[in-house]
């Protein structure tokens, strides 16, 4: 499992920049975003080279970020591939509750965050292999 940063950000014009321009001067490489909004505020969940760094840094600005475990998994990439993937995680009575994809080295990869207790105990037993943040990083 890995971690990814939340943001809750004002829904207003120049906040996402503003956000990614305090992580791009912290040295705060993004690896993955998706965005979520509601009528006054979003979400930006984000996979970052370094948490420590991107939280203080977010800190530091005065915006409100947090973290939680998500899995990064390779997905086939073929018609079916991510049924493939999510039935195998459906199969250890586990519950997905958002995914998003995204490309990072070349690779197809999609990050899922998955409940059910304990998470890392089921996901051995279905001798389900993610991805660690190192495999992203190449």
């Amino acid at each position: 499992m890995i971690d990814q940063v939340t943001v809750f950000l004002p829904n207003e014009p120049g906040t996402l920049a503003h956000m990614s321009d305090v992580l791009g001067k912290a040295g705060v490489q993004i690896l993955a975003i998706m965005v979520a909004d509601s009528t006054d505020f979003c979400s930006v969940r984000l996979i970052v080279d370094d948490t420590p760094r991107a939280l203080d840094a977010l800190h530091q600005a005065g915006l409100s970020a947090a973290t939680t475990k998500v899995i990064a998994v390779d997905v086939p990439d073929v018609p079916g591939g991510l049924a493939s993937v999510v039935t195998r995680i459906a199969s250890g009575d586990l519950n997905i509750q958002y995914a998003y994809s995204c490309s990072i080295r070349d690779r197809a990869v999609d990050v899922i965050r998955v409940t059910g207790d304990p998470v890392a105990v089921k996901l051995r037993e279905i001798d389900f292999h993610d991805l660690a943040l190192s495999d992203l990083l190449g």
